[in-house]
């Protein structure tokens, strides 16, 4: 299977233009839970594909505002690739999404788009569960306040935690979504102190008279204080080992999830995530 046959055409895709601002990256990634949005320029000649900008980016450096420093280059693949090259390329290169380029944007395929291929069957993937889960599982408390379980997210590099109650038993999972979806940005000053050059200092930027103290203006990611259990999804879906991976990708799309936990009877034993099923194809 090609990726020209499991991609999104180009008319199809939801881009941002250069110039561009966070915000208006941001308002896709809200309404339509996008991991990532491609980043294009018209010209004299047309359009141009330029980049993608990501929610790690948005999140990770939340005092930029500019689309053409926050976007960054990420591998692409042409639309006669295979869908395993293209999979293999995603996993290595730590992106949910690629470009398909071929002089210009010609659409984009996702590891969701992989994912319905192997859940149609289109690809083949003979393998449980049990054997492409991943064993080390991120967790969070109910009760964690959402800012600490972003950080917590942010460090563990994955995009969700199995959310434990008082016992100690899954109550629930908390996405990089579910966060991104209440996530707001604000306008904020920060104090400078007189570290500010003055009139009279030989390198100031600006002819700007040290009175009293400083501030710049900045924008922040501000993310409510309140718990993880107001914010996760409840309505858990787990898998057993034996559950065969087609079975697993279904049930990803079926659900519209990235990630199942793996259990034996009630206990949490692993994880599968949709780049598991990606890894597997290989």
């Amino acid at each position: 299977m090609n990726v020209a046959d499991a991609m999104t055409p180009r008319e199809d895709v939801v881009v941002v233009e250069l110039p561009g601002t966070r915000d208006d990256v941001l308002e896709y990634l809200q309404e339509r839970g996008f991991s990532s949005v491609p980043v294009v320029k018209r010209t004299d000649e047309g359009e141009e594909y330029r980049g993608l900008v990501s929610r790690e980016e948005l999140i990770e450096r939340p005092d930029e505002d500019q689309l053409a420093v926050l976007m960054r280059d990420v591998p692409t693949v042409t639309a006669d690739a295979s869908v395993v090259e293209a999979a293999r390329l995603m996993f290595d290169s730590g992106t949910r999404r690629v470009p398909v380029v071929d002089g210009v944007l010609e659409g984009i395929i996702t590891v969701t788009d992989v994912v319905h291929a192997i859940a149609r069957g289109e690809v083949d993937l003979d393998v449980t569960a049990g054997e492409i889960a991943t064993r080390d599982v991120n967790t969070t408390y109910t009760e964690t306040p959402l800012p600490v379980a972003e950080r917590e997210l942010y460090y563990a590099n994955v995009p969700y935690a199995v959310c434990l109650d008082d016992e100690g038993s899954m109550a629930g999972i908390l996405t990089e979504v579910d966060i991104i979806e209440v996530a707001r940005v604000v306008e904020g000053e920060d104090d400078t102190g007189d570290s500010v050059a003055g009139q009279d200092d030989e390198w100031m930027w600006e002819g700007i008279k040290a009175v009293g103290n400083r501030y710049i203006p900045t924008r922040n990611v501000e993310i409510p204080a309140e718990p993880v259990s107001t914010f996760m999804s409840g309505d858990l879906v787990t898998v057993p080992k034996s559950k065969p991976a087609v079975e697993v990708a279904q049930a990803m799309i079926t659900e519209d999830i990235e990630q199942i936990p793996l259990v034996t009877g009630d206990q949490l034993v692993g994880i599968v995530r949709d780049i598991d099923l990606l890894e597997a194809l290989e």
